[in-house]
């Protein structure tokens, strides 16, 4: 079985100001007692043998020629904006005139 006790479980909830019952701690106790267990079995299984992954499958970078194609124009960009000035979108000021 794991290190996790209900002591422990018991020292972690006042760590963090949560307040369990008596069934509540039992209860937690017993499944991070299975989580301590899980990782530490995953743990053995992963040797130095065993290169660190974080894909199962090897990822490659798909480039393509950086190709300028059909762009619109800035009438027609801006033809269905709510508002437009000086041939720019116009929103509403966020931020404070600085």
């Amino acid at each position: 079985m794991s290190a996790i006790s209900r002591e422990d479980v018991v020292h972690l909830s006042r760590l963090a100001h949560i307040e369990m019952t008596e069934a509540e701690l039992d209860k937690m106790a017993g499944e991070l007692a299975v989580i301590v267990d899980s990782i530490a079995s995953v743990s053995e299984a992963a040797g130095p043998e065993v290169p660190a992954t974080s894909h199962p499958i090897p990822l490659t970078n798909v480039m393509r020629e950086d190709v300028v194609g059909p762009t619109l124009t800035n009438e027609q960009a801006l033809m269905n904006a709510p508002d437009s000035a000086d041939s720019r979108f116009k929103v509403p000021a966020i931020l404070d005139g600085e």
